[in-house]
């Protein structure tokens, strides 16, 4: 039976990515992840699979309801495939390294699902690179993982970016003041997410709150932009709860200003992103003309309580999908790298060009042979498709070796046991500027 191109293609909402997209991914990740290990991070793979009971003891209602789950034949029990890695971080945390000393310094790159609407281009498996920084409860913590995002923002070549802070517990304090509760509530965190200050003053026509509450809300959607937002609000807060959420911001800030990173900062105290989920201070990275946030992450000091284990914490993640796109255009982003050599037997005996293969690869250079029976004429034209720099063609013991460059034809002429020699590959590459 031979299938239809219908019939092998793939679920909506994934992908394949060939070797060139796949070694951008790559490089992009090898980039992140030396910036994390730079700050004293060290990486830790989790598992593809968790019993679903135990994984959703760590999610909110968003991201249970985003769950892939099934049933486990072995031990009867449901098992889910994590639609986020912070929970496993939790659960490891908890478990496997409650006895070692505070603060833990994680880091991880994982691929993990999610149950979600398609949408034109929207995945459904998410590429995540990411740090969580688990004991420390300080401004200092939450400005360490703002500080490394942008970095690695500036590693991959970003220039146009901007970091959104936020403090959940300011609208908190807000909402919390109104005595608003259930569906008004809902509606109201709805409104004040979309920026919709219409909504939001007509739902205070429909429902009844404090006068200084009303103020406070009627604020909420506008609380956006630069330093003169944290003065905005000073005068327009007057509970408890959002008082204190400016101080801590205020203190992250400082420490940001020492970091210098100062530009590239914006503030939205109106952003209830993560309400549910997050304890402090929240933050989104957004390169310029691509609509997506490229990370996202924040303070969760309550989340490794759940399993059992009481330590603050936070974090932040890396979509690298979202990444590749905003950065894969740049020239110093490396595709999938060059092979640097195809042998090319003219004669029938193979132990010659078997021989010279182990020793350039002895040496570091990346080899292939054209085990394919075919003429000098297909040979050279598949190096040329496949991006294999040079063919080096090799006789039976008395002809010389010659090497080709792929991209132009051109033969260069090597000298006999010039293989052995490690700056053979400078000696072909200085003769790319000859004619």
């Amino acid at each position: 039976m031979i299938l239809s191109p219908s019939d092998i293609a793939l679920p909506r909402g994934v992908s394949d990515f060939l070797p060139e997209a796949a070694a951008k991914i790559g490089s992009i990740e090898d980039r992140l992840l030396r910036v994390f290990e730079l700050w004293g991070f060290r990486r830790i793979i989790t598992p593809r699979l968790e019993y679903e009971d135990v994984l959703a003891t760590g999610m909110g209602d968003e991201l249970k309801g985003k769950t892939y789950r099934f049933d486990d034949r072995q031990s009867g029990r449901l098992l889910a495939l994590p639609p986020d890695i912070t929970p496993q971080i939790a659960r490891i945390a908890a478990t496997r390294m409650s006895a070692l000393p505070l603060p833990h310094r994680i880091s991880y790159s994982e691929r993990v699902l999610r149950q979600t609407e398609i949408q034109a281009g929207r995945s459904r498996e998410l590429f995540q690179t990411g740090v969580e920084l688990i004991g420390l409860d300080s401004p200092e913590a939450d400005a360490e993982m703002i500080v490394m995002a942008i970095e690695a923002m500036q590693e991959l070549g970003l220039e146009n970016f901007t970091v959104d802070l936020g403090q959940v517990e300011f609208c908190q304090g807000v909402f919390q003041a109104s005595g608003l509760s259930g569906e008004p509530l809902q509606q109201l965190r709805e409104a004040v997410s979309r920026k919709d200050s219409s909504a939001v003053a007509s739902l205070l026509k429909e429902h009844t709150v404090p006068p200084d509450s009303a103020r406070e809300l009627s604020a909420l959607p506008r609380l956006f932009g630069g330093r003169d937002v944290l003065k905005a609000a000073q005068e327009i807060a007057s509970n408890r709860r959002s008082l204190a959420a400016l101080d801590n911001l205020r203190q992250v800030l400082e420490i940001l200003d020492i970091h210098g990173v100062a530009d590239f900062l914006s503030i939205d105290l109106g952003e209830t992103r993560g309400l549910d989920y997050h304890s402090g201070i929240t933050f989104e990275g957004f390169v310029t003309g691509f609509g997506e946030p490229v990370c996202s992450g924040g303070r969760y000091d309550k989340l490794i309580g759940r399993y059992g284990f009481d330590a603050p914490a936070t974090g932040f993640t890396f979509n690298l999908l979202n990444l590749l796109q905003t950065v894969e255009r740049r020239p110093d982003l490396q595709g999938c790298a060059a092979t640097d050599f195809l042998l090319f037997n003219t004669g029938d005996d193979r132990r010659n060009v078997l021989q010279i293969a182990r020793q350039l690869r002895s040496l570091g250079y990346t080899t292939a042979r054209d085990i394919i029976r075919r003429d000098y004429a297909q040979s050279l034209e598949y190096a040329k498709k496949m991006n294999i720099r040079c063919m080096l063609v090799v006789g039976n013991g008395q002809e010389p070796y010659r090497a080709v460059r792929s991209l132009d034809g051109c033969t260069v002429p090597i000298e006999s046991g010039m293989i052995a020699r490690p700056g053979l590959m400078n000696y072909i590459e200085e003769s790319q500027g000859e004619n």
